[in-house]
């Protein structure tokens, strides 16, 4: 299946999936764009130095018109023929325009357990609420925040002496691992969702 990862930032979990591919580890996605947000990402630098073709979709002319935007994006992609996306740090919520597109074939990873802790600053959330266990979850995206089934979870435990840095790092490594693991799972058609559950084939 085409991909394309779409990255707002310094783009390691795009990293992640690249090295993963490089290695032989998922055969059934060609990793065939990557498309941002910001011109300035340092994700766009490292998916050209890679070899990846990239395409900066200016989000500032659609600032009230989320959905202005993603029927650009949609433009791009269906040039392209992307038949799934990963969303790596893409920091824009996803439209409707996109989701229909596109049903079940957008996954994003997010730094806690879901349903716990949507949104930003995850990390920070877990923290102040005291939990002993927190993680990193790969879900299906729908129209909610971090609200898609669930395809993936790690749950890693919280030290007494966490900051949201610390925290934030163990996790990270923890995405590096998942995501390319679910991006295999979904590109291999290994994945049947009914509901809110995400069945293994």
């Amino acid at each position: 299946m085409r991909v394309a990862i779409f990255v707002s930032g310094r783009g390691s979990n795009m990293e992640a999936i690249l090295n993963e591919k490089k290695k032989g580890n998922l055969p059934n996605a060609e990793i065939a764009l990557v498309l941002s947000d910001k011109a300035d990402a340092p994700a766009l630098e490292k998916a050209n130095a890679a070899g990846v073709k990239t395409v900066f979709v200016d989000s500032k002319p659609y600032r009230k018109n989320r959905e202005g935007y993603d029927a650009e994006v949609l433009k791009v992609l269906r040039e392209h023929n992307i038949e799934f996306i990963v969303l790596a740090g893409f920091m824009r919520i996803i439209t409707p325009v996109l989701i229909e597109a596109f049903s079940h074939r957008i996954i994003n990873i997010h730094p806690a357990l879901l349903p716990a802790f949507p949104g930003l600053h995850a990390q920070k959330q877990a923290l102040d609420y005291g939990v002993k266990v927190s993680g990193c979850t790969v879900h299906f995206v729908d129209a909610g925040m971090d609200t898609g089934p669930i395809i993936l979870q790690t749950a890693i435990p919280v030290n007494p002496d966490d900051t949201e840095d610390t925290l934030s790092a163990r996790i990270l490594e923890f995405e590096h691992r998942l995501l390319p693991r679910a991006l295999d799972l979904a590109t291999s058609r290994r994945l049947r969702v009914d509901g809110r559950k995400v069945y293994l084939l």
